[in-house]
């Protein structure tokens, strides 16, 4: 039977994925009263936070994320102090394009500028200390030192119990029916009604599908993605088991697409190596059948590892899928709502916003606190789409 309640709480969070969780963590850390909602049961493999492993690293082409990945380095190594866990393995980040690719310039550039560890790798020097990992003529490489492997489920796990040991309630399989604006919202679920001073949406590849009904139409787009894993020929004997590094493949070949890899975790002995795109997808089909997905992006893949990473079979041992929700220009979204102000809204994370979560956590609490932002939020604001408000809302 459905209860009908009403808790009254300083925040309310819809969402929680990494970027919601981290949202809550913060504010029950500033002694807010917070709840966070989930319309799974916990935890769950539906949206972008499931798996094992993300990417780290201050390797972007876009300065204003370099600038914001040493707090944020900061504030995964306090989780981890707290929690007891390690979530990070230092693993080195290697990029790799075409020499005078302007995105492979400006991460070396952002990276020199913030006196971040790293240097550029000869082919020569690249096949000693990553036997295995072959360049193609006219190729460049530059390796983020500090660069690697996030824990991803145990990362979530980690401060979603943190968030609670402060005193932060979550309550997972309850999905949002309605959301009322206010001086006090009131968000309305399929089991209770609560309200709160301050709403933050952080609702994943579902964001578009909670913001519509208050007015707002965001140019977000939900991919099913296609996460691969890759056996070797020979156990073994591809020189990749030992100090294999994450990747990052800008626009090789000739295409605008880029290919990343992670050691491996998750399986034993298979390596993680997938193409950072997907096809788009209602995130109610995430659970679909793998054969009904489109295969082109397998298909980069298997060139991909056939030239770079020729000691792995060139068809995938293992097939996931994931969900990015990605804006036109990748970058984040992380503002106010333009017609109410105590709602704000993280989402379109465009599939590489996990190692940011801990930062945008806290910048997120800091908007629903009615705090001055730690950083320059010019980027990430709603105001940079034309028409996102809904005039007949």
């Amino acid at each position: 039977m459905a209860l009908h309640s009403s808790t009254m709480f300083d925040c309310i969070v819809i969402g929680a994925g990494i970027q919601g969780s981290f949202t809550a963590y913060h504010l029950a850390k500033n002694q807010k009263k917070t709840l966070l909602l989930e319309q799974f049961p916990l935890p769950h493999s539906r949206g972008s936070s499931h798996g094992q492993t993300r990417i780290i690293r201050r390797a972007y082409a876009e300065d204003f994320y370099t600038n914001m990945m040493d707090e944020s380095y900061q504030l995964w190594a306090e989780l981890e102090r707290e929690a007891g866990i390690q979530l990070y393995r230092k693993t080195g980040l290697l990029v790799i394009a075409k020499a005078g690719n302007e995105e492979f310039e400006a991460v070396c550039k952002n990276m020199e500028q913030t006196q971040t560890p790293w240097e550029h790798l000869t082919a020569e020097q690249l096949k000693l200390k990553y036997p295995g990992l072959f360049l193609n003529p006219g190729e460049v490489v530059c390796c983020d030192h500090n660069g690697g492997v996030l824990s991803a489920d145990k990362a979530l796990r980690a401060v979603q119990e943190q968030f609670q040991h402060m005193g932060g309630a979550i309550k997972d399989g309850e999905k949002v029916k309605h959301v009322q604006p206010g001086q006090v919202v009131t968000v309305t679920t399929t089991s209770s009604v609560y309200e709160a001073k301050t709403l933050v949406i952080t609702a994943g590849p579902w964001a578009q599908k909670v913001l519509s009904p208050l007015g707002l139409e965001l140019p977000l787009k939900t991919l099913r993605i296609n996460v691969c894993y890759w056996k070797e020929k020979i156990s073994g004997r591809s020189g990749l088991q030992q100090n294999f590094p994450a990747f990052l493949g800008i626009s090789l070949d000739g295409e605008e697409h880029e290919v990343y890899g992670l050691p491996s975790q998750e399986y034993p002995g298979l390596f993680k190596i997938c193409y950072h795109g997907g096809n788009e997808a209602d995130p109610e089909e995430r659970e679909l059948p793998a054969k009904q997905t489109q295969v082109q992006d397998i298909q980069i893949l298997c060139n991909f590892i056939t030239k770079y990473l020729p000691g792995l079979h060139p068809t995938p041992a293992v097939m996931e899928q994931c969900m990015y929700t990605n804006t036109p220009d990748n970058n984040f979204i992380l503002d106010h709502h333009p017609s109410h102000k105590n709602i704000i809204i993280g989402c379109g994370f465009s599939g590489h916003g996990f190692k940011l979560s801990p930062l945008v956590g806290k910048i997120l609490s800091e908007l629903a606190s009615g705090k001055q932002p730690s950083y320059d939020l010019e980027p990430f604001r709603v105001t940079r789409f034309k028409t996102p408000l809904n005039s007949s809302l």
